[in-house]
């Protein structure tokens, strides 16, 4: 009798011995991904990591956040960078900051299934959002007390239900996804225009040094864009500066549309852009400038009842190790290709 309790005890020691390694490797997880998720400030590859990051722990095919678009806003978008999720290009996917359901899931900080949701909020247009993209889980992320976005996921690989542990484990994926955020936001806020939402001069300068760097280091391509607005000054004589900021704010947009995620696009001064292009040689430099050209003279803004049009000259320069010695040198030739194309009649693309 007196074996029972002992051999008993036997059989209870692996499974809680098992259990503690679990948490102990999946402690040792969290801080892999909180190192992950903290190592970089770009807004865009922090995204691409936290849903990286839950797909590969949770072994799911769909994965997206909600986000603000910028400071102040009144709604999380869908972030462009989803994965998996069939979404519907002709509609927006805007959850209102101050709806029913964004109050509900932001009272409780936790995993929320999409039937828990159904019923309450029938009249809500956020509702209909998550409907439409049917995801298995949504989960809050959560920094100083406030939601500062959303996670929806869907799609396991396997298509088992997700087990009260992982859910634990996934709110503390979103705990630290909420904080890695909301660094990210503090940076982009500090580094990006907030009139055009393109970066400003100082971070340009900074990342033109380290791209300059990278490409003597690693002998690769690496272009700069300078752009003008042609005759901005009399536009805004003519107009009004309400007129020209509104023209300022367009161009910015065509531009940002116009290149590549890794690229850095800055307002340079008043009217002047220049664009940073990685890895880029002069001919593939051409066809972006000349895409950025061709947008801004066909593009027509409405103010007032007015139909207003500008164009745009730009300047291109890829480094060149020979004559390059810095990033002043890049930006001296580009500036030199700008003026080209302004004294040989503006709209037009000139290279040096």
């Amino acid at each position: 009798m007196d074996d029972f309790p002992r051999r008993e005890l036997e059989i209870k020691l692996p499974v809680e011995i098992e259990q503690y390694e679990r948490k102990i490797y999946d402690l040792k997880q969290l801080i892999e991904i909180s190192k992950g998720l903290n190592s970089t400030l770009d807004y865009n590859t922090l995204i691409d990591s936290i849903l990286l990051t839950c797909m590969g722990q949770m072994q799911l095919i769909k994965a997206g956040i909600f986000l603000k678009k910028s400071l102040g806003a009144d709604a999380f978008s869908l972030h462009r960078n989803y994965k998996g999720f069939d979404v519907d290009h002709a509609r927006d996917h805007d959850l209102h900051r101050n709806s029913p359901l964004i109050k509900y899931i932001e009272s409780v900080f936790k995993c929320y299934e999409l039937p828990e949701l159904l019923g309450r909020f029938d009249n809500d247009p956020s509702m209909e959002v998550l409907i439409t993209l049917s995801p298995c889980l949504v989960v809050p992320l959560i920094c100083k007390g406030e939601i500062n976005g959303i996670i929806i996921l869907g799609g396991r690989i396997n298509e088992d239900k997700f087990s009260e542990s992982e859910k634990e484990y996934l709110l503390n994926i979103a705990s630290l996804a909420g904080i890695a955020i909301h660094n990210a936001s503090l940076y982009e806020m500090a580094t990006t225009d907030m009139m055009t939402g393109l970066k400003i001069h100082h971070y340009f300068q900074t990342i033109l040094i380290e791209e300059f760097d990278r490409a003597v280091k690693y002998t690769r391509p690496l272009s700069l864009i300078m752009a003008d607005i042609d005759n901005f000054k009399n536009f805004n004589d003519s107009y009004g500066h309400s007129a020209g900021d509104l023209v300022i704010k367009n161009v910015a947009h065509i531009i940002r549309e116009s290149i590549r995620q890794i690229d850095i696009a800055s307002r340079y001064g008043g009217e002047e852009f220049a664009v940073i292009l990685p890895r880029t040689d002069i001919h593939e430099a051409l066809i972006v400038a000349e895409r950025i050209r061709s947008s801004v003279e066909q593009e027509v803004l409405h103010y007032h009842n007015q139909s207003l049009r500008v164009t745009i000259s730009i300047g291109i320069a890829q480094h060149d190790s020979k004559i390059d010695h810095d990033r002043n040198d890049v930006i001296e030739r580009a500036d030199k290709a700008l003026y080209i194309s302004k004294k040989n009649g503006r709209n037009r693309v000139s290279f040096l």
